[in-house]
């Protein structure tokens, strides 16, 4: 990463919003963005206990979807319509897939979801990644296209080469590079990873914020 431009990017965001996220003007925006909410319905949803349901994983699933402001407004209806003619093996296979994800071995759950995704060309990031950053926002990430190839042009990641296809390797390469961009950082800007790409986003330049 390039550190001097990181540490240009943290003292232009805290001269602008002092406290960093718990500025008036960023607790503004998160309730704006319900993420408190977000947050809490995804934690209570996909706790491990209520996986015995597919059924009840598949309407949550559609409710994360259809509720979050960082998936597109193009791909919620399109998602919404899929989720409404699944087979029962499918919502188990999904289900499975979501559960591994979040609970057991990570990359076999995020392949078994992209793969059953494929097969109806709606294997996206937003829509493979919404679920854990609002389960486990510390530590998970969200891939939208567009922010995360800003993010490692302009910071200049190495050992990143973007793929509109999903694949669990990118996303574990990418989450550990944010973790230690996030560490070296002042604590106001660590609130989550959401919100630590947020800060990134608004301090990358016109150039970057504009194609998103």
């Amino acid at each position: 990463m390039n550190t001097a431009k990181l540490k240009e990017a943290e003292e232009k965001f805290l001269m602008r919003f002092p406290g960093g996220f718990s500025h008036p003007q960023m607790i503004e925006l998160a309730k704006k963005h319900k993420v408190e909410k977000m947050k809490q319905l995804a934690q209570t949803c996909f706790a491990i206990e209520k996986f015995e349901k597919s059924s009840d994983i598949i309407i949550s699933m559609g409710k994360i979807v259809s509720q979050s402001s960082l998936v597109s407004i193009f791909e919620k209806p399109k998602f919404r319509d899929w989720l409404k003619v699944l087979s029962d093996g499918e919502k188990d296979h999904l289900t499975r897939g979501l559960k591994e994800y979040l609970h057991g071995n990570q990359a076999f759950g995020f392949r078994v979801m992209t793969e059953l995704l494929q097969e109806y060309k709606l294997a996206k990031w937003p829509l493979l990644t919404v679920y854990p950053i609002y389960y486990r926002p510390e530590v998970e990430v969200f891939v939208k296209p567009t922010t995360v190839k800003g993010i490692i042009e302009y910071f200049e990641l190495t050992g990143l080469k973007y793929s509109s296809k999903p694949n669990f390797e990118f996303y574990q390469t990418f989450r550990e590079q944010i973790r230690q961009m996030k560490q070296a950082v002042d604590v106001s800007l660590q609130i989550d990873n959401a919100a630590f790409c947020g800060f990134l986003l608004m301090t990358m330049g016109e150039r970057v914020i504009s194609k998103n």
